[in-house]
């Protein structure tokens, strides 16, 4: 079977703590549990396409040490192809995760091995993605690398996706090959699209950013989202959902996304869909989120539908 989304970026092995609150500088603060978790922007969000029925390819590099073990099976169980993960020799990429009681985190993210995730490999799995396929690119693996992918699947025909975090400065030659932006509401500051406070700032940092890249979405957490695309602009409102954690939010909408895209979704429609998505994954625990499936973001649909209003 061809490949429906490449995804070219990181893998991280994160150790999540739990604490009431985020700590301030110099403060040692008792926490209240901790689990480790695969992740990494771009192991997740192929998670994600995967867990929404798209058939969803990785390349990236890992290190030949346990936590690159772990991160390769985490993606084969739930049904990655993993063709294309080199082992590097640097150690695997990971982070540290700190959530407070209200579901907010921050992290530390170390690069390792995502630093050496070579072109060669990014080439050799771009020729099996499908004409009409979707590559997904995020910030965290060499400018180069997420270049030469775009340059790639834009000579197969396939259609390319960035979720532009972190946030670094992109080059004009990338920025031409993006067919779809993906930011939050700080992220679309940063990249000049002015201060997102709720919707209709979304919708207005959304339009501006379109002077980037033709399609644009800024998540604007529990306001919901924002779109500007060709022929249409649109406001979503968020899902009301009992909060639990908001740490993979982005990389849920991001996967749900993609995958309903490749299957001939509009934009909005696909949007609406990992909307829910994303509220599905921060209203489950942790430990619990590797038995989601798509079924539950059905569900959360039928059960209540957004607004939508024209900004």
């Amino acid at each position: 079977m061809s490949i429906e989304i490449l995804v070219a970026g990181s893998l991280h092995f994160d150790i999540l703590v739990a604490g009431p609150r985020l700590p301030q500088i110099g403060e040692t603060l008792a926490g209240t549990g901790w689990m480790t978790k695969c992740g990494g922007k771009g192991g997740n969000q192929a998670v994600e396409a995967a867990r929404h029925g798209a058939a969803t390819a990785m390349v990236g590099c890992i290190g030949d040490d346990e936590f690159g073990g772990r991160l390769e099976a985490h993606l084969a169980a739930a049904g990655v192809d993993t063709r294309f993960i080199r082992r590097g020799e640097s150690g695997s990429g990971m982070s540290v995760a700190l959530s407070d009681a209200g579901g907010d985190y921050a992290a530390v993210i170390v690069t390792g091995s995502n630093a050496l995730v070579q072109v060669a490999d990014i080439e050799a799995a771009t020729q099996e993605l499908a004409p009409g396929g979707l590559l997904v690119l995020q910030n965290e693996i060499p400018e180069a690398a997420n270049l030469a992918a775009a340059r790639a699947a834009r000579s197969r025909g396939a259609r390319v996706m960035i979720n532009a975090a972190p946030v670094r400065e992109m080059t004009a030659a990338l920025l031409e090959l993006v067919d779809i932006l993906i930011v939050n509401a700080l992220e679309a500051q940063m990249l000049g699209g002015g201060t997102v406070a709720d919707l209709p700032d979304a919708a207005r940092a959304a339009e501006s950013l379109t002077r980037l890249v033709p399609s644009v979405i800024v998540t604007a957490g529990g306001h919901g989202l924002a779109l500007s695309a060709p022929g249409i602009s649109a406001t979503i409102g968020s899902h009301a959902v009992a909060l639990i954690s908001t740490h993979g939010a982005g990389d849920a909408f991001a996967g749900a996304l993609a995958a309903r895209l490749v299957k001939g979704e509009t934009l909005e429609k696909a949007a609406i869909y990992a909307n829910a998505a994303a509220a599905v994954l921060v209203s489950t625990p942790e430990a619990q989120r590797h038995a989601l499936t798509s079924a539950a973001t059905v569900r959360l649909l039928q059960s209540f539908a957004p607004g939508r209003t024209a900004p």
